[in-house]
């Protein structure tokens, strides 16, 4: 937590140089399901505190080896999306790797626009392909705005989650539980990445924590039984971090209010940033 900075603050500026930026952005407004998801990115903050700095598995001290920068929360970035995408594209200036905390998924929109991401990749349960403007609706209103079908993948998307209408949209790429079940978590995100990257542009990861079983993310009105272990959402974040062709990812759809009373959902959420951050400090330098 002190690494990181912790507690908000000032926004760092433009000039500013880091390794890893994090910034909240709190959307809960257009929720399809009540939420306070509001309250997560203080809590990932808080929760940070209960960590080291230090992965025995690789041997690396992240206070070491990178520097992170906290630049705060977004004010109500459901209100004015235009200033949310800003704020996403100051922290994606100043940094190498920009990790958003949501908030709802609405949070993934401006996180794309912000960071000029021309690829997209999403880890959830759900295809995301409502109409409208909600948390159900975040690759619907980017594929609405041009981004192409094409360079979007999906992994672990959810048996008895998804309306046959989502089926097969603007030829995405689907990777379901099935296949990670099969292929490893490792090799399906691997694989996602690539399809993202086709477009040869800057890639957004959706890491929208209902993927996960609702065993370890209560928090997650949406989460069910049977989906992504804690082992593999970390996993996951770990590759993503380590791909340079990744300059933004957002943690969506906790709402602390649900947790577990051990606080479960937002530790994991925790961990995650921890391993978007050790991905990256294994990236090659540049």
């Amino acid at each position: 937590a002190a690494w990181l900075g912790t507690g908000g603050g000032t926004p760092a500026s433009d000039e500013r140089r880091a390794d890893l930026a994090v910034l909240g952005v709190p959307t809960w407004r257009t929720s399809l399901s009540e939420t306070a998801a509001y309250t997560t990115p203080g809590a990932v903050r808080a929760a940070l505190r209960r960590y080291s700095t230090y992965a025995t598995s690789l041997g690396l001290d992240l206070a070491d080896r990178l520097t992170a920068a906290d630049f705060g929360d977004v004010p109500d970035p459901d209100a004015d999306e235009d200033a949310a995408a800003a704020a996403v594209a100051a922290a994606t200036r100043a940094a190498r790797l920009t990790v958003v905390l949501g908030g709802d998924n609405a949070a993934t929109v401006p996180a794309v626009r912000g960071a000029g991401a021309t690829g997209l990749v999403t880890l959830d349960a759900h295809h995301d392909l409502r109409e409208g403007r909600s948390n159900g609706s975040p690759v619907r209103r980017l594929l609405d705005a041009g981004l192409a079908g094409s360079a979007v993948a999906q992994v672990g998307i959810a048996d008895w989650a998804n309306s046959a209408a989502y089926a097969g949209v603007a030829g995405i790429t689907v990777l379901g539980r099935q296949d990670v079940a099969e292929r490893g978590i490792a090799e399906c995100t691997r694989v996602a990445l690539d399809v993202a990257a086709g477009g040869r542009g800057p890639v957004h990861v959706d890491l929208d924590v209902d993927v996960c079983d609702r065993a370890v993310a209560p928090a997650c009105p949406a989460s069910r039984p049977g989906g992504l272990s804690a082992v593999e959402l970390l996993a996951a974040a770990r590759v993503v971090g380590g791909d340079p062709r990744v300059h933004s990812v957002d943690l969506t759809e906790v709402d602390t209010t649900r947790d577990a009373p051990d606080g479960r959902t937002v530790r994991l959420v925790a961990l995650a940033v921890l391993e978007l951050a050790a991905g990256l400090a294994t990236r090659p330098a540049r």
